[in-house]
């Protein structure tokens, strides 16, 4: 059929993409959208078809993941044998199956091991200021994994299963518990300012959940959400005529194409954006701060600037309401220095430098959760993806400086309501090597972090391609060893 001037083409026809690619009410256009409230909010209801008996022991998580393999021989599972056993071959009881194949000498811990607070929990010193709160924390040292690699065994840690297109943990809360906040996102993650982990997005995606259950970034500063405002100021005229359009497009998009979950989400994400147009500036207003809370979280050190600024950023969204906050230390694995935890050349230099960055601010979020009386009913995970080894990496018989990736042994503490404070769970052998007492999975883990909030792993389900898909998939066991 000729092209009729006189009309405009298909192309050039107004419809909601354009609209919100051109319009300079963008965000703010959103919020006038016809939605059922319910789904306008994504809020999904707790209720008895997966809730425990006795209820929720906390309401709200944090989880700080150290991304590229967090030695625990350097710092939470304190092994007395290395210093004996340092610069000499490796046992025939340790049967190294390593990453690389480089296997050298046995190595002791670059920091010393004392008994802290009153508990006596080891901690070394490579975490001082964790150490003055070892009294609130409940060690797990017999984690393992079932992968020595990056980014399948990130991908483990945060979904319980080693390849992407899966939902994390944060997002099955999210669906599981909904939000307390009707103008902040239930899932938010503050990643590294220096990178993303390793397959970036994809560590907090919803998978196969509605896509309103992924995560939603803050990065540190003033700005912590990107085109959260319009690059240009709009009349507010212009903004409710914005408004007026843009409802009807979405009006009209839903009665020619029915639901579509993509485009639920993404005119939710606009809705709430417009909303946190007002709620997120006022988050982030440390000015109102007093000078020693700045001082606690480290905000006036250039080492602790970015993680401190991150939690205390996360303490003020657990005030307004939001449900699962997961910040990253470390991030891909390239460059030199390396952006994580990723100890292959020098350990005692790579650990060393990360935990300047993260040991006070995190020790404070804990201080001023507890002074706030919110530490009762929050929890707060800090796991990394794997452990290092026990001897270094290095040719055979050589003494390195670097520790290599130890799936089979390693750490990881919780902090908060519901645990028995101060005590230390399952053991590795002798040297560190691998989890011999109270093996703790990936699996186990989870369940026990959806126990203490109120879910039952086996019943927090959603159907998926033929399968009841669930956190733990058919594995797991809450450890109930370490509650109250």
């Amino acid at each position: 059929m000729p092209h009729n001037s006189n009309h405009p083409s298909r192309s050039d026809r107004p419809n909601r993409r354009r609209f919100l690619e051109f319009s300079t009410a963008g965000l703010a256009a959103a919020a006038l959208i016809d939605l059922d409230s319910d789904a306008a909010l994504g809020q999904t209801k707790g209720g008895p078809a997966f809730a425990v008996p006795g209820g929720p022991r906390v309401k709200r998580a944090v989880h700080i993941s150290l991304i590229g393999g967090l030695s625990h021989v350097d710092s939470f599972d304190y092994k007395p044998a290395l210093n004996k056993l340092h610069g000499k071959p490796i046992p025939d009881s340790v049967k190294p199956d390593t990453f690389f194949g480089s296997a050298g000498m046995m190595r002791q811990s670059e920091w010393k091991f004392r008994r802290r607070g009153a508990s006596g929990l080891w901690v070394s010193d490579l975490f001082p200021h964790l150490a003055s709160v070892a009294d609130e924390l409940t060690v797990i040292n017999s984690m393992f994994s079932e992968t020595a690699n990056h980014t399948p065994a990130t991908f483990v840690q945060n979904t319980g299963f080693q390849s992407n297109g899966f939902p994390s943990l944060g997002s099955w809360l999210s669906y599981g518990l909904g939000t307390e906040s009707d103008s902040l996102p239930a899932y938010v993650v503050a990643p590294d300012t220096r990178s993303l982990p390793s397959s970036g997005a994809s560590n907090w995606s919803s998978g196969f959940l509605p896509a309103r259950h992924q995560g939603t970034i803050f990065r540190s500063g003033p700005q912590p959400i990107r085109d959260l405002f319009p690059a240009e100021p709009t009349s507010p005229r212009a903004e409710t005529a914005a408004r007026q359009l843009l409802a009807k497009l979405n009006r009209s998009h839903h009665a020619r194409f029915g639901e579509n979950d993509l485009l639920a989400a993404r005119i939710r994400a606009y809705e709430l954006a417009a909303r946190m147009q007002t709620s997120v500036p006022e988050s982030v207003k440390f000015a109102d701060e007093t000078t020693a809370t700045h001082e606690l979280y480290g905000l006036e050190n250039p080492e602790t600037v970015d993680c401190g600024r991150r939690c205390l950023l996360t303490r003020r969204l657990l005030e307004r309401g939001v449900r699962f906050i997961q910040l990253f230390s470390g991030g891909a694995f390239g460059g030199k220095p390396r952006h994580g935890w990723d100890g292959h050349e020098n350990n005692a230099r790579n650990h060393g430098r990360e935990a300047k960055m993260i040991d006070q601010p995190v020790a404070a979020l804990i201080k001023d959760l507890k002074q706030r009386g919110m530490l009762d009913d929050t929890l707060i995970l800090f796991t990394t993806e794997f452990g290092r080894s026990p001897f270094t990496h290095a040719p055979p018989k050589v003494l390195g400086l670097g520790r290599d990736h130890n799936p089979e042994g390693f750490s990881a503490w919780l902090a908060g309501g519901g645990l028995r404070k101060g005590v230390a769970y399952g053991a590795t052998d002798e040297v560190g090597w691998r989890s011999v007492e109270n093996r703790v999975s990936w699996h186990d883990f989870h369940a026990t972090v959806l126990h203490l909030l109120g879910i039952d792993h086996e019943r927090l389900t959603f159907y998926h391609n033929g399968i009841e898909r669930r956190l733990t998939n058919v594995h797991g066991n809450v450890l109930k060893a370490i509650l109250m």
